[in-house]
């Protein structure tokens, strides 16, 4: 008999169309998918090591399903990964992950790219994967990806990954951040009218705003500027991030032109970040510029500034833990199916309020059954 928990995912996933003939389904589609989870939670980084966990936990899985015929085999987790719909399977996910983790209101979403290095296939010409991502950075959740098709760019993905996500209804009121590459006009205008606000970096890709932007910030009289600072110690540093907001914005929205460039007729908020970092040895220095659709508030501009970085931990985090770069995987949709998992995986271990890092937390759950139960909230 299911769970609570346990009914909660397979209704989740009840519409999710199997691939495979109905002659050879001898293991219910909702098993290989929880299994597949559930393995990724607990430190499996393969499909080997999904298989092993499951059936070293075997006992625990017959809790929550049908096991009349046992544990998949591997080739069968691996062949049915290979085959699932990526874009079904990823609003499955984010369907269920959402009833397990309340997504924070006004939250930061912040965007950027990640090439799964391990995918590449040079013997048959395919290049590595590139998604772009989006995470809540307050809940550090993943909201949802979109793949850079091979003969395109971020630019052209941004915008199919903000439709994607006004579809689930995790943009209205939020502040999206994106780095330079993002930087561009379609951007901005889909961001506004999907009801949210934008934070984007000015850094080469659109030279003479960044320029201008630049100037103002050295010229501009103090009455019309809001400022800030952050003093934050660790890493065998001290880092000192000065920040400083203003609201006049006229001369960009309706008064300049750029030769060449197009225009931005959405900002209403321009930010100067300066960072120091004293390191025993040596200090260094940053300063960035950004453009905003958002009312001026220096706090949320600066946590904005500030937390997009946090996507970069996620990164890491992904590849050093998870073993991301390292995965071969690359038969049919796996390679993307299996970044799905890992990305909403690593947003449910690092959910979790228990002590310990992710590492530990994935050992814990293959450890501890009644641990993962918690971190996948089955009751």
């Amino acid at each position: 008999m299911a769970s609570n928990g346990s009914a909660s995912f397979h209704r989740h996933f009840q519409d999710l169309q199997d691939p495979r003939v109905e002659r050879t389904r001898r293991h219910p589609l909702i098993n290989l998918v929880f299994i597949a989870v559930c393995g990724v939670l607990s430190g499996a980084n393969s499909i080997a090591g999904i298989h092993e966990f499951a059936l070293d936990r075997r006992n625990w899985f017959a809790r929550y399903l049908d096991l009349i015929n046992g544990i998949p085999s591997e080739d069968t987790i691996g062949r049915v990964l290979a085959r699932l719909d990526p874009g079904a399977f990823e609003k499955c996910l984010l369907s269920w992950i959402q009833t397990v983790q309340e997504v924070t209101a006004h939250r930061l979403v912040a965007i950027d790219g990640k090439t799964l290095r391990g995918s590449s296939d040079h013997e048959r010409g395919r290049a590595a994967i590139h998604m772009v991502s989006a995470w809540a950075t307050a809940n550090k959740l993943a909201l949802g990806q979109v793949v850079v098709g091979e003969k395109t760019n971020e630019i052209t993905a941004i915008p199919d990954l903000l439709d994607q996500l006004a579809q689930t209804k995790q943009l209205e009121g939020a502040l999206v951040s994106i780095d330079a590459m993002g930087c561009q006009v379609e951007i901005a205008d889909k961001i506004v009218a999907h009801k949210a606000d934008y934070l984007l970096a000015l850094r080469g890709n659109q030279p003479t705003l960044e320029a201008d932007v630049e100037d103002y910030f050295a010229d501009a009289p103090a009455s019309e500027l809001t400022s800030k600072s952050t003093v934050e110690k660790g890493h065998g540093r001290i880092e000192t991030r000065f920040y400083a907001a203003s609201s006049n914005v006229d001369w960009i929205v309706s008064a300049r032109s750029y030769p060449g460039q197009p225009r931005f007729t959405t900002i209403k908020s321009l930010l100067k970040v300066h960072a120091r970092a004293e390191y025993p040895d040596r200090c260094t220095f940053e300063t960035r510029y950004y453009i905003s659709s958002a009312p001026l508030d220096i706090d949320r501009f600066a946590h904005g500034a500030r937390g997009h970085w946090g996507i970069e931990s996620m990164h890491w985090l992904l590849d050093v833990e998870f073993k991301d770069d390292l995965s071969r995987y690359r038969a049919g949709y796996g390679a993307k199916n299996m970044a799905l998992v890992r990305r909403f995986a690593l947003g449910l271990v690092r959910a979790n309020k228990a002590m310990g890092s992710v590492k530990t937390r994935r050992k814990s759950a293959s450890w501890n059954p009644d641990f993962l139960s918690q971190i996948l909230q089955l009751k």
